[in-house]
């Protein structure tokens, strides 16, 4: 499918993702991140870096210098921001200004990442999600029981979750605040947004596991899956209400935990998501669609099941050509490192994909390649 867009340029932490389904579906890329993946260049016209890898943030000066130089070209119609720019409303705005933001408006995304509004409007349209405690509240923990997590209303993939213990909060940032755990299986539905309307493309369920003191890093995701009617409806609501209360535009996804048919609300990320991966070619065509024309997709009808998962280093180390050549021959890998690259135990090192009948086998097949491909990293020479 040939893209509305001839040529844009897509933005993030890591871009292949973005890069490869915008390629899929007719558009020429530019892709703006900080690793450089090989992969990441095959798809792309252009490779443009956004900082060091090892720093894991996006640098405002070489994005905005960046943005400045495709505006000059010509021919770049817009930019998509991913991962990576959570938290950064004066970067995302600056950008916008230099070459048009294909996504969720910018004063938009400063309101969804705002706790306070955010749970207000939850909690007006009569959606569940766990007690939460903001501003000078936070600053305590109830004497209730329960056990209550510190999170960072700017930050992304579970990095910034912490179990809240009494001595940590006498000085929470301004955009933590205090959420009870709540139980159930984390998931989430992936949708793209007009601003009035969406669509909902499938519900996934998210992997999450804990990395040394981090207890809820986000490591994968499966779907589509089935949910319960009730279930179902509950989420569809949310959508709905999240979309219209907050002007949400493109590709976009709702986290959430599901216990029974019961659903409790996390947040909104206002972006594409890593989920992306799993919904094939029409996707990013379906974000640039809505966005400029407010036009969305049908729902669609899944064939099978798909799967990703980040593949995070148990060692330190540095790629060599032999493991840069057998990771790039494998079909089932992404974000392909350069030979050279060196990354510290818990670095993400590459990605595995797997499809099948059910998420079950999914994530079995993610599982056994997962642990095969890192025993192999401690045998080698």
């Amino acid at each position: 499918m040939k893209g509305v867009q001839d040529t844009i340029a897509v933005a993030a932490l890591s871009a292949r993702m973005m890069a490869e389904a915008a390629v899929r579906d007719g558009f020429e890329v530019v892709a703006l991140d900080l690793f450089g993946d090989a992969d990441t260049r095959a798809a792309a016209s252009q490779w443009i870096s956004l900082g060091e890898p090892a720093s894991l943030e996006i640098d405002d000066a070489l994005t905005l210098s960046a943005l400045r130089e495709l505006a000059r070209r010509g021919d770049v119609s817009g930019w998509i921001a991913g991962s990576g720019f959570e938290g950064r409303p004066r970067l995302l705005a600056e950008g916008a200004q230099l070459l048009p933001l294909i996504g969720t408006p910018v004063s938009a995304v400063c309101r969804v990442r705002d706790p306070a509004l955010f749970f207000d409007l939850l909690a007006s349209h009569g959606i569940r999600h766990p007690p939460v405690r903001l501003g000078a509240l936070a600053r305590s923990l109830p004497d209730d029981g329960a056990r209550w997590l510190v999170k960072d209303a700017l930050g992304s993939g579970g990095w910034q979750v912490r179990v809240a213990t009494p001595g940590q909060l006498a000085e929470l940032p301004a955009q933590h605040y205090l959420q009870q755990e709540a139980p159930g299986v984390p998931m989430s539905a992936t949708f793209v947004a007009n601003g009035r309307q969406a669509v909902i493309l499938g519900f996934n369920e998210l992997t999450v596991r804990r990395f040394g003191t981090r207890p809820f890093v986000f490591c994968g995701v499966v779907g589509p899956v089935a949910l319960g009617t009730l279930a179902a409806s509950r989420v569809q609501a949310a959508v709905r209400a999240l979309t219209t209360g907050f002007e949400l535009r493109g590709l976009c996804s709702l986290d959430f935990m599901r216990d029974g048919d019961e659903i409790a609300v996390l947040e909104v990320n206002p972006r594409p998501p890593a989920s992306l991966a799993l919904y094939g070619a029409g996707a990013m065509a379906a974000h640039v669609q809505a966005c400029l024309h407010g036009v969305l997709p049908p729902p669609p009808t899944p064939t099978r099941v798909e799967g990703l998962e980040i593949v995070f280093a148990r060692h330190g180390g540095q790629v060599d050509a032999a493991l840069a050549q057998r990771l790039a021959s494998r079909p089932d890998t992404h974000d392909h490192p350069h030979a050279g690259t060196r990354f510290a135990a818990g670095d993400p090192l590459c990605s595995l994909s797997a499809h099948g009948a059910d998420a079950d086998a999914v994530r079995a097949t993610l599982h056994q390649a997962r642990e095969a491909l890192l025993d192999s990293l401690e045998t080698s020479p």
